[in-house]
């Protein structure tokens, strides 16, 4: 690709003068620490639970290599391409996760995985980036034609994913969602009053989950008390993190992925800490960082107000999910279970994340006179 020359004007050619090469290379080196951390953590929690060493290996590497081939292929959509992508996804994902309800299967407590041959799928993980393009579309088009009731649309599509995602319950998915809207709402210019309405509407919702849902209870009872309750898997792994100090104990020494069942999903962050050390750990945050940045420093320069918000509503969430992993894993905030983007094992997660990071890198794509909008 470095061959290239500008003046090329294949598709390709195109696309690798235009499109943001440094949020690109970031993202295959994450995918590139996805690989390197699934060899690390699957192959004992496999053994743990009598299948194949390398089950969850060459599954994630599937996975792995089919995300890398949506953020490529999706990134050399148009603007209006990726609106209908993000449409079509998103009422595919909104029948898909009211079927959970219906025929889903139900794990500690929860339904939203449906089997298929050979894997699960969560359908609500690919909302997240198709409630952003949708919405920042749907706000868009409000602004620009008085007549149409995008804005109305946009909270009508918020509050049937909110029943659903409430329904399942995954509050975790609808926690990550009400930021990606408000935040769009926000962005977009909402009256201060009605910021601190929605800041206090978030923080009321919150309440509620806590005296409805035992397990968000149980979460943050044992997070605001650590001597109350089962602290097992947050203690191994800050543990771990401690083992690994400042370059770890090196690949395949770690002691974690032997006690954690969920080792090479949720914690697959603490595998990170006790095999490669915090120094390996800080650039995985670094890299998180550095996409969220790039994009929001890219977006000042952006005069589509469409592109602004789809952009803005992407990075949000995916920002977010690397969070709430990391910190949770670190016990900063009660755990919940959200996998970090391109690392933690998980087709449907790594293949909507990918779908996110796709349609970032077509929206911010530098276009000229005459490129499709």
């Amino acid at each position: 690709m470095a061959t290239f020359s500008r003046a090329d004007t294949s598709i390709i050619g195109r696309w690798w003068w235009t499109v943001d090469r440094l949020t690109l290379f970031s993202i295959v080196t994450l995918i590139f620490f996805g690989y390197v951390l699934v060899l690390a953590a699957s192959p004992a929690v496999a053994e743990r639970i009598h299948q194949s060493r390398d089950i969850f290996i060459l599954k994630q590497v599937v996975f792995l290599a089919l995300s890398g081939g949506v953020v490529v292929g999706v990134s050399l959509l148009s603007p209006r391409s990726v609106r209908r992508l993000a449409l079509v996804g998103c009422l595919i994902a909104l029948g898909l996760t009211a079927l959970t309800l219906v025929h889903g299967i139900e794990i500690k407590g929860a339904r939203r995985w449906i089997h298929l041959p050979g894997m699960q799928i969560q359908p609500s993980e690919f909302l997240k980036p198709c409630f952003a393009v949708v919405t920042a579309w749907l706000l868009t088009d409000a602004k620009r034609n008085s007549i149409f009731p995008g804005t109305a649309a946009a909270f009508v599509v918020f509050a049937l994913i909110l029943l659903l995602l409430k329904s399942q319950p995954d509050i975790g998915m609808l926690t990550v969602i009400t930021a990606v809207f408000f935040a769009q709402l926000f962005v977009q210019g909402m009256n201060v009053g009605l910021v601190g309405l929605g800041a206090a509407g978030m923080a009321g919702a919150a309440t509620a989950a806590y005296l409805i849902f035992p397990h968000v209870r149980s979460r943050v009872m044992r997070f605001i008390h650590p001597e109350q309750g089962d602290h097992y898997q947050v203690d191994m792994a800050l543990q771990a993190f401690g083992n690994g100090g400042l370059v770890g104990r090196g690949p395949g020494e770690g002691r974690v992925k032997d006690l954690l069942p969920d080792a090479h999903a949720d914690f697959v962050y603490a595998v990170a800490g006790e095999e490669f050390g915090l120094v390996v750990c800080l650039l995985i945050l670094g890299v998180f960082g550095f996409i969220v940045l790039r994009g929001l420093l890219r977006l000042v320069q952006e005069n589509d107000e469409f592109t602004i918000l789809a952009a803005a509503g992407l990075l949000t969430g995916f920002g977010l999910q690397a969070f709430v992993n990391m910190a949770s894993t670190l016990h900063l905030i009660p755990t919940k279970g959200m996998t970090l983007p391109f690392i933690s094992y998980g087709g449907s997660s790594a293949i909507s994340v990918a779908l996110g990071m796709g349609m970032l890198l077509a929206l911010t794509r530098r276009r000229t006179h005459g490129d499709p909008a």
